[in-house]
């Protein structure tokens, strides 16, 4: 087995930001369903579209 390349790092942060990002919606429409809200969690859900750039970045210099 290979120790990771910096290439496999940065495609899992890409994964694990778009994965955080993606639970932050998804628990910001289960809260406004239950009537309440989180203020932080419109920041946290940022991590969506940093993820989404991330992993663009990395396929495109991987070409």
């Amino acid at each position: 087995m290979t120790a990771p390349t910096h290439g496999d790092r940065t495609m899992r942060v890409a994964f694990l930001l778009f994965a955080v990002g993606l639970l932050a919606v998804v628990a910001i429409f289960v809260l406004a369903a239950l009537g309440q809200h989180a203020p932080w969690l419109w920041g946290v859900s940022m991590a969506l579209p940093a993820g989404l750039v991330v992993g663009v970045v990395h396929v495109v210099r991987q070409r």
